[in-house]
């Protein structure tokens, strides 16, 4: 589990599971958390609320579950996470601080993750560095992700994006940043030792043609991860 205040350096997710098997493949990898998108604007979901429950049940020993979720209203979040049974969230798309703000209040055993999501072109490095001045007081932790411009996607693009912002993103923040964006075993340690984060997440980037999650991805994944990690602390 992620705690607060908890910097959980060398911390892997993998988002995106269709089954339980799928869910404990990971863990066998040794995975630390499955993120499970859901309520989504743009991507299909890779299985139904209902479905996501009992995975949760099944799996929350193993691995931790996670909810990705576009919602942007502090009620709306805390009612799903509670639905869910996840006292881990994600919020992957536009929010108000406000709404942060209630949701911190309201629902302080949350784990509140807020995603970055840079521009390929980087434009919107400043705003991203703002979003954290203005959000700092009300999560525990922010992951960096790709914009795709061709599909309005934020996240599961298997695009990359300038490593030289998340970079700048892990200096700034005073919370703990997850480096997600195109990652795959050939580039995630260049990525770790460039941007130094305190995790990373894949999505894309550990699947086979089928679209579903492939052992011998995720094996080398992890292990090139957790490689670069022991460097970082080296």
């Amino acid at each position: 589990m992620l705690h607060k205040n908890s910097t959980f350096n060398g911390f892997i997710q993998i988002a995106g599971v269709h089954d339980v098997q799928e869910a404990q493949m990971l863990a066998d990898c040794g995975v630390h958390s499955v993120g499970l998108p859901l309520r989504l604007p743009v991507n299909k979901e890779d299985l139904t609320e209902g479905e996501a429950r009992d995975l949760i049940k099944q799996i929350r020993a193993q691995i931790l579950p996670v909810c990705i979720t576009y919602l942007d209203k502090a009620d709306a979040i805390i009612q799903f996470c509670k639905e869910l049974d996840v006292t881990h969230v994600q919020l992957h798309g536009e929010i108000a601080t406000s709404e942060l703000q209630k949701l911190a209040e309201l629902a302080p055993q949350l784990f509140v993750i807020k995603s970055l999501v840079v521009k390929s072109d980087g434009s919107n490095k400043d705003a991203l560095l703002h979003t954290v001045d203005e959000t700092a007081l009300y999560v525990d932790a922010y992951i960096t992700d790709t914009h795709n411009p061709a599909t309005g996607a934020d996240g599961a693009t298997g695009l990359t994006h300038d490593w030289n912002i998340s970079a700048l993103l892990v200096q700034h923040s005073p919370h703990p940043v997850i480096l997600a964006g195109g990652l795959t075993a050939n580039n995630v340690a260049e990525a770790i030792l460039n941007v130094k984060p305190a995790g990373v997440d894949a999505h894309t980037g550990v699947e086979d043609s089928s679209g579903r999650k492939s052992r011998p991805l995720v094996h080398s994944f992890v292990k090139e991860a957790a490689k670069a990690f022991v460097k970082l602390r080296d």
